[in-house]
């Protein structure tokens, strides 16, 4: 998992790895020519991430932009006398289906919301890899629902996967899904709790992306 003090080119480099991601995908979902990302990491060429390319890159991870060299996003002053400052986690402007899925283009932050750092260690969550996505459709439901606020731990990913509910890549689509692991090495079911819509019983765990966990959601009351 990368580490804020991490260069950010290895950094990089392990999350392709870890997502199965290679340099001329990514390439292109920014919008570079197929060699950038591997001139990049590998030669030093640019020497940094433009803005616009490190928010694209950080959001079609789904990992905060401090992971690619972008400035840790914390507050500097405690929240209250003697407290320890608070957390704050991206808003990613993008939205994960629960539904039938739909294709992103890597869109920035919008955003970012405020937790306390203890609260979070208590969630079990790596404040250095946490973001916000927001949930579209109602195949979640009624565990999520449409609208609803998730906190999605980027670094609770493929590497320590445990039967719980992901964000993850699948066709190309962002999703929301219950995961499980199959009968068999290396199989896993991808499932939707609203029984109305398809799961998935047996896929090899290629052909999905793990994003990240999620660990937490907040809803409005309706």
């Amino acid at each position: 998992m990368a580490d804020f003090g991490d260069d950010p080119r290895a950094a990089l480099d392990r999350l392709l790895t870890e997502r199965g991601v290679d340099y001329a995908q990514l390439s292109a979902r920014i919008g570079r020519n197929p060699a950038y990302i591997q001139q990049y990491i590998k030669r030093g060429s640019p020497r940094r991430l433009a803005e616009e390319d490190r928010a694209r890159i950080a959001a079609y991870l789904g990992v905060p932009e401090a992971m690619l060299g972008g400035p840790v996003q914390r507050v500097a002053a405690p929240a209250r006398p003697g407290g320890s400052a608070m957390v704050l986690v991206p808003k990613l402007a993008i939205g994960a289906s629960a539904g039938a899925g739909r294709t992103i283009d890597g869109e920035p932050v919008e955003g970012a919301v405020a937790f306390d750092p203890k609260w979070l260690r208590e969630l079990g969550a790596d404040a250095r890899a946490l973001s916000i996505i927001r949930v579209e459709g109602d195949s979640m439901a009624p565990t999520l629902n449409d609208g609803d606020d998730i906190l999605v731990d980027g670094g609770d990913a493929a590497t320590r996967l445990r039967d719980g509910i992901y964000v993850l890549r699948m066709d190309d689509a962002l999703m929301v899904k219950r995961v499980a692991r199959a009968p068999g090495p290396g199989r896993i079911s991808v499932i939707s709790d609203n029984a109305q819509y398809r799961s998935w019983d047996d896929l090899p765990m290629n052909a999905v992306q793990l994003v990240g966990r999620v660990v937490w959601t907040g809803r409005r009351v309706r």
